[in-house]
């Protein structure tokens, strides 16, 4: 199929204001429309779509790589820097996860319909709340070609119909993955306007989708932190936010050393570009002089800068074995706040876990947070005062993912604190609504 029938670019220069806004106000009356259709489509049905997005997915490799290769060339030519083209890249295993992510999502249990805690009142009736799709959402994000498939998979699953605006460095990507979409809806006898797939680069675009009220019920931004405090501060509509990833590891007292060591490396340096990569490094002082050469040590090796701290840099450099370390240089009161989506990590002694989790709720960004300890009640505490969105124990950060979560694929991961936080999967994208059963009963 080729997308760009389906999906035409259109410059920004072509739309005046009003062309534009008909845009999208047509997009929104087709997308509400579908909307109704998709939420009382059969499991099995939205599965059927699912499967075979999955199917078309794999079926299409070169195809996508060949889109893919476009837009990383374009992008490359002004300069882009090394992680913003790290996410702009859709490789073989990219599309090969989210096409296992459309599978999970077609075995998990359809949620729509499911009806919670009924209760039986003394007047007779029976309350209880059912779950239903949210309805329309609108997805703005950057450079990730592979949200596209995300944000679409976990609308069908959910029963809602959405719309797509990615960013235009991704354009060709995203053409050709909503494409498939649209294959796949049709061939299961969904309609293909519930995935639709904003047409222009203009960025005024994205002003009318966060102010359609009458056709969008929730706008979801996922990008970076200038981008969704922008749409929220504009949005007509409720907005998840999905702030900066400003996560952490506490390597505690006591610990199983060479734990610390695997997890803090792979938190890291597994991928730099993610929001769940730590980015600052915290450990208690008994276990500092043993711990902080080893990761050093890794981190030199891989080419990290480590922003330290008085103490850890004084041990750092006391030790004959990295002195050649040339990237190891003091931190100021910003490193403790910045995400740095990159080579660079922060590195911080605390006197022990209360300081940790003090440090944890101050600075980060209440994404994710990891703890590695031998005391359990070290680890119940971190688990119920650090104040973030994904808390773990003995466990890398970069797990905070929808897929390694068991959703299927992720919206988003949520900083919010209410209706969804952490990953944002099937559920966060229902509502639930009050049912009443009765048989003849009136209120007195």
């Amino acid at each position: 199929m080729n997308a760009s029938t389906l999906f035409p670019v259109i410059p920004p220069a072509s739309e005046a204001g009003s062309e534009l806004l008909n845009l999208m106000q047509t997009m929104g009356f087709k997308a509400k429309a579908a909307s109704s259709q998709v939420a009382r489509a059969p499991a099995a049905i939205k599965n059927r779509a699912l499967l075979g997005l999955a199917a078309l997915l794999r079926q299409n490799l070169p195809m996508l790589q060949a889109a893919n290769q476009r837009d990383l060339d374009r992008a490359g030519a002004p300069g882009l820097a090394g992680p913003l083209l790290d996410r702009l890249k859709l490789g073989a295993k990219d599309i090969e996860t989210v096409a296992l992510g459309c599978e999970q999502l077609a075995a998990m249990p359809d949620v729509i319909g499911e009806i919670i805690g009924m209760k039986q009142q003394p007047s007779g009736i029976r309350v209880g709340q059912m779950r239903v799709p949210i309805g329309v959402f609108g997805m703005i994000y950057e450079s990730r070609p592979n949200v596209t498939i995300e944000a679409a998979s976990l609308a069908i699953k959910s029963g809602n119909a959405c719309i797509l605006r990615g960013g235009s460095e991704a354009i060709e990507s995203n053409q050709a993955l909503a494409a498939l979409v649209q294959q796949a809806l049709a061939g299961a006898g969904l309609p293909a306007d519930a995935v639709q797939l904003v047409p222009t680069t203009d960025r005024e675009a994205v002003g009318h989708l966060i102010t359609m009220a009458q056709y969008v019920d929730l706008i979801i931004p996922r990008g970076g932190k200038g981008l969704i405090e922008r749409i929220s501060a504009g949005a007509k509509v409720p907005v998840i936010k999905h702030l900066d990833g400003n996560c952490h590891v506490y390597v505690d007292d006591p610990c199983d050393i060479a734990m610390a060591v695997k997890i803090a490396d792979n938190a890291k340096t597994q991928k730099y570009s993610p929001c769940n990569a730590t980015e600052g490094l915290l450990v208690a002082r008994a276990v500092a002089e043993e711990f902080l050469p080893l990761i050093a040590a890794i981190y030199a090796a891989k080419g990290v800068e480590m922003r330290c701290d008085e103490a850890a840099a004084h041990i750092l450099r006391a030790q004959a074995a990295i002195k050649l370390i040339a990237n190891i240089v003091p931190a100021v009161e910003q490193d403790w706040y910045q995400e740095y989506l990159a080579p660079v990590i922060s590195i911080k002694l605390v006197a022990g876990v209360d300081a940790a989790i003090a440090h944890i709720n101050q600075y980060s960004s209440h994404h994710t947070d990891a703890i590695v300890t031998r005391d359990h009640m070290h680890a119940q505490r971190f688990l119920r005062e650090v104040d973030s969105a994904s808390v773990m124990v003995n466990a890398s950060t970069r797990f905070a993912d929808g897929f390694e979560f068991g959703l299927g694929a992720e919206i988003g991961i949520s900083t919010d604190k209410f209706h969804a936080r952490g990953p944002v999967g099937i559920e966060g994208l229902t509502s639930l609504k009050y049912v009443v059963l009765g048989q003849g009963e009136v209120r007195v």
